[in-house]
């Protein structure tokens, strides 16, 4: 089957989901030698109409995994994308612990948004968390696996006539999903650490880079020192900030956080692929 367009479209607080997405939608464009596109849905400004695919295109749908899953708060986002006949890719990256079923709700979301699925793929990049857990991912290794993954997707969708029969891509999860992972604390009891947010340091220049930068628009822009919108832990402002005036100080986040470090660093993960 042949098609007419390649997208990347994708949420990467961090930009390691962008990186993997964008590897393997631009070398389909480039082995299909057809136009390239991008839709990046991260911030709540490119959020305000969800895109709409035709027929002909192709699309690597490209979201990270919080808890196991597609993030909560993006996910109605990511339903009201029109497929509209549209071939896709779903690929999700996780920070090295497990994409649990992440992958599968990516699909059966892009299916039922009238997608047809013709792979799939679970990656790994640097834990949203800090710098330690998949430090440095995805590296040359994984971007190479990327572009390689890309050239056997396009000999699939290559090889297809039509879809009179079409199933989703199998891909690895429960279906249905099942629940979010969930932290526990020194004595394995349940956490929560939804309602935690950043705190700001007197370095703060009051530059706006974290009001710009913030996925859910949780930053007062009239005093990026608060926080009044929920924040979904993503870190793009503590890893982002100029004057590395963010950090969260919470002592059950901070746990949580070394806790995931020290037990799913090793072994390193690769990446899972699937046609």
């Amino acid at each position: 089957m042949k098609f007419q367009k390649v997208w990347v479209c994708f949420f990467s607080a961090t930009g390691t989901t962008r990186k993997i997405a964008e590897t393997m939608a631009r070398r389909l464009a480039q082995q299909g030698g057809v136009p390239f596109g991008a839709v990046d849905f991260t911030t709540p400004a490119h959020r305000q109409t969800p895109p709409a695919f035709s027929e002909g295109d192709l699309v690597v749908v490209g979201t990270p995994v919080y808890a196991g899953r597609v993030p909560n708060l993006i996910l109605p986002f990511v339903a009201a994308i029109q497929g509209n006949g549209a071939m896709a890719v779903p690929l999700v990256v996780y920070g090295n612990r497990a994409y649990d079923d992440a992958l599968m709700e990516l699909r059966n979301t892009l299916e039922a948004g009238g997608f047809r699925t013709v792979a799939g793929a679970a990656f790994i990049g640097e834990h949203s968390f800090g710098r330690a857990l998949a430090a440095g991912r995805p590296d040359e290794s994984d971007l190479a696996m990327a572009t390689r993954f890309a050239g056997q997707v396009f000999s699939k969708v290559e090889g297809i006539e039509n879809f009179d029969n079409h199933s989703p891509v199998f891909v690895r999860g429960n279906n249905p999903v099942g629940p979010y992972f969930r932290p526990t604390g020194p004595q394995g009891q349940a956490i929560d650490i939804r309602k935690v947010k950043p705190q700001t340091a007197e370095t703060c220049n009051r530059c706006l880079w974290c009001v710009q930068h913030c996925p859910m628009g949780a930053i007062d822009p009239e005093d990026p020192r608060q926080t009044p919108g929920i924040c979904i832990k993503c870190n793009a402002c503590v890893k982002g900030c100029p004057q590395q005036a963010k950090a969260f100080d919470d002592p059950n986040y901070l746990f949580h956080k070394d806790d995931i470090t020290a037990r799913y660093s090793a072994p390193r993960k690769e990446p899972e692929c699937f046609l």
